[in-house]
């Protein structure tokens, strides 16, 4: 009985992969025939198919706000394609999976505490997932998600299949992505080269952090010492931090300019996914910066930021303020980054590496920073000149 139960559950497992590869030639044969839009639309149906499954969702990373959009998906509710929005932080599955560039399978969501089940997830009772990341070129386009409301612990040959129809995505989705032949006739040759060369160094640059961010996923699995995991994600938010900045890089000084305005925005977002009940709220003047003076700019916004969430507020939450101005002073601006908390004190926790990083890192870009805490909460400040 042994035997014949064998060669049963080969047999199946057979004809899922026949079943995988029929229709990873018609997803194929679709991506030939259509553009990207209409390419989304129809594969998510086919991977339904292929996986027998009822929730089906590609996402897709937005840089100004850096998080993930559904732009394709089947069996959520009515209004969920292209307006929901999923956090790309590495707590978020579909998160893990763009930063690292590596699929991220979840059995049950509520057994396990390394990830957080988004509200989209709970309103549709998803129990298990799998995210395989969509790439162009190498560099995270976006995210190809399966989404069960039964307990379902998918195999290997099943993230295969999916990795295979997202790297057809990344394709199609590349292709859309490149200027037609009648616009590169009609721009400038220089500009286009430098059009194409920045964009092959973000994704080199992307590749690299996803290959860092991968790293630190592998230690937090080596150690259960919370104190040790606090730590690792500290130093993923910076590196995100810096991501983001290169994400911003503008099409001309030799892509060396970053748009500050989106980028702290962009950043601001970033870190409002990953505290929950805390607002954050942001206003930035239109200023550009050299890259190697934003990054500097962004991780005082994140390390500021953080120190807040850690330790300015208590079960309730609360708020924080962002506001960049420029046209300060002789061609300076000024951010600052303020709480409604209980105040982090100039001794406490929040006054101690937290605050000689910031400090290290204003000195970098000729700046001056202050911070003052109070019962009312706590405003960390920075000056500093607009070179580019």
């Amino acid at each position: 009985m042994s035997n014949i139960a064998e060669h049963k559950t080969e047999r199946t497992a057979l004809e899922k992969v026949r079943r995988h590869i029929r229709i990873l030639i018609e997803v194929g044969r679709i991506a030939g025939d259509n553009e990207l839009t209409s390419f989304l639309s129809q594969v998510v149906l086919q991977v339904a198919r292929a996986v027998e499954i009822d929730h089906v969702k590609v996402l897709q990373y937005r840089r100004r706000t850096a998080d993930l959009l559904v732009v394709a998906g089947l069996g959520w509710a009515d209004g969920t394609v292209g307006s929901a929005v999923l956090s790309s932080d590495m707590r978020s599955a579909p998160g893990r999976a763009f930063q690292t560039g590596e699929p991220v399978t979840i059995q049950n969501l509520y057994q396990q505490d390394e990830y957080v089940a988004s509200p989209l997830l709970k309103e549709h009772g998803i129990i298990s997932l799998t995210n395989v990341p969509v790439l162009i070129d190498g560099a995270a386009w976006g995210v190809l998600e399966i989404d069960s409301t039964t307990e379902r612990d998918f195999s290997e040959d099943t993230t295969d299949f999916l990795t295979a129809v997202a790297a057809l995505l990344g394709t199609l989705a590349g292709r859309s992505s490149r200027p037609d032949k009648t616009a590169q006739l009609i721009a400038a040759v220089d500009a286009q080269k430098r059009d194409v060369l920045l964009q092959e160094m973000q994704h080199r640059v992307k590749n690299n952090f996803q290959v860092v961010l991968s790293s630190i996923s592998l230690q937090k699995r080596r150690y259960t010492d919370l104190g040790v995991h606090r730590a690792l994600d500290h130093v993923a938010s910076r590196i995100n931090a810096i991501s983001l900045a290169h994400d911003q890089l503008a099409h001309r000084n030799d892509g060396r300019i970053v748009r500050l305005s989106d980028y702290l925005l962009a950043l601001c977002n970033s870190i409002r996914q990953q505290a929950e009940g805390i607002e954050i709220n942001a206003e930035c003047d239109e200023l550009e910066l050299s890259i190697d003076r934003a990054v500097p700019v962004g991780l005082i916004l994140n390390e500021a930021a953080t120190n807040s969430i850690k330790h300015a507020f208590g079960t309730d939450g609360g708020s924080i303020t962002v506001k960049l101005t420029g046209g300060v002073g002789y061609g300076e601006a000024y951010l600052t980054v303020s709480d409604n908390g209980k105040g982090i004190g100039d001794s406490g926790k929040g006054g101690g590496s937290g605050l000689r990083l910031i400090a290290s890192l204003a000195r970098q870009i000729s700046g001056t920073v202050e911070q003052e805490s109070s019962n009312a909460g706590t405003t960390t400040s920075l000056r500093f000149p607009l070179l580019t």
